[in-house]
């Protein structure tokens, strides 16, 4: 099956946009344009396979600047799609 990718938007983050898969509420794919790369990256790769419910409680509300984070913009993004 090939991947979806979806685009979300980010605000008060350094990472301009978030690009992901999903495929039956499991994480396919996750890119992040902007922001720090290699952490990105890195935490890319382990999302892969998880349950986006798991990823949503994990990440959701994680602060860095702004009153958001990457990560909480991640958990954002998941929400809205997998409703």
């Amino acid at each position: 099956m090939k991947e979806t990718m979806q685009t979300y938007r980010t605000e008060g983050v350094c990472a301009k946009e978030i690009r992901f898969a999903l495929h039956d509420g499991i994480i396919e794919k996750v890119e992040f344009s902007g922001g720090c790369q290699g952490n990105l990256a890195a935490l890319s790769k382990l999302l892969e396979g998880m349950r986006v419910e798991e990823v949503v409680a994990k990440f959701k509300g994680n602060i860095c600047r702004n009153q958001t984070s990457c990560t909480d913009q991640l958990a954002r993004a998941l929400e809205a799609a997998n409703r």
